[in-house]
């Protein structure tokens, strides 16, 4: 299978001749949207449906990030003002009644998804709250209580793969000891391996998610030099061992002010380190020719863990 190992981003709620190119020529391996990408039902469905004539794949990948409130990247056409934490609330007054709830309500924004052209939503948030997690993960996290976190993670992934939606854990290996906000800085986790396997490690554990996404963190006591993303020590040793992810994994976005070289460096550190794949959300079209240029093609067990996907989507 070949295909590049980027996810790219657009810049606006049509294809530019350039985009047509990247997607018909270039090979990226999936597209991510957001809601500068996204006005209006029919406009989002003829955008899905152009990228998946240009890339003559009727599967292509196309992710979003729909956790709901806070992170709606579809707040134009759709409003769940449900956040992860009403559910984890919720589970923790009555487990069933949830369930229940939860289950109508990721069938639901499933329909909407598929009706879109969307297969890949970046959920479930397996960050565990802590009394000083950032806010940018905040009530993006279902609870402070790692039990729980895990159940609803089950619980999400069980729901999106029954209406054939891939989820896309994160962020791996945990976030929620973090307390800056990665998008503007590097968050510096001083936490010990003990420490962070009872807590952060444990929802992301025994998980049969296709896709991950790493955490751009520094674990100080993992690797002194080197965020999750950018580290062999940590994808290798910690997510695919101890953790145990046998699936497809992701960089978060590279161009995030917590890596801290240029996108075309962030992108083949992350790459070296061990991801399968790099996420690119700028949408600056200079930059998606760039990094397509520079990546190499996906390998082997990206591309039988991709072969898997499709079928999957069946």
């Amino acid at each position: 299978m070949k295909k590049k190992a980027l996810i790219v981003s657009l810049r606006g709620t049509k294809l530019t001749k350039m985009e047509k190119i990247l997607l018909s020529k270039e090979k990226p391996w999936g597209v991510i949207l957001f809601k500068r990408n996204l006005k209006s039902i029919k406009q989002i469905k003829n955008l899905t449906q152009n990228i998946r004539n240009l890339t003559k794949n009727k599967k292509f990948p196309i992710i979003i990030d729909e956790e709901g409130e806070r992170v709606s990247r579809l707040r134009n056409v759709i409003n769940h003002n449900l956040s992860a934490s009403f559910f984890g609330n919720l589970f923790k007054k009555n487990k069933d009644f949830c369930s229940k709830t939860y289950k109508s309500y990721i069938f639901s924004l499933c329909k909407i998804l598929r009706n879109l052209g969307i297969n890949i939503n970046t959920i479930p948030v397996l960050d565990i709250l802590r009394k000083n997690t950032n806010k940018v993960i905040g009530n993006r996290s279902f609870s402070n209580n790692r039990k729980i976190v895990k159940q609803l993670g089950k619980l999400t992934l069980k729901y999106l793969h029954t209406k054939q939606i891939a989820g896309i854990i994160k962020h791996i290996p945990g976030h929620g000891a973090a307390t800056v906000d990665s998008h503007k800085k590097l968050p510096k986790v001083q936490l010990n391996l003990k420490q962070l396997n009872k807590i952060d490690f444990y929802p992301f554990k025994l998980s049969n998610a296709k896709l991950a996404m790493t955490a751009h963190v520094l674990y100080t006591k993992l690797d002194t030099n080197n965020a999750a993303t950018h580290s062999k020590k940590i994808i290798k040793e910690i997510i695919r061992k101890k953790i145990g992810f046998k699936g497809i994994l992701i960089s978060d976005d590279i161009s995030m002010k917590a890596l801290k070289y240029d996108l075309i460096t962030n992108a083949n550190k992350s790459i070296e380190a061990g991801c399968n794949l790099v996420l690119y959300c700028a949408g600056k079209t200079n930059d998606n020719f760039k990094l397509i240029k520079s990546l190499p093609y996906i390998d082997k067990f990206t591309s039988k863990k991709t072969s898997e996907f499709y079928n999957f989507l069946m």
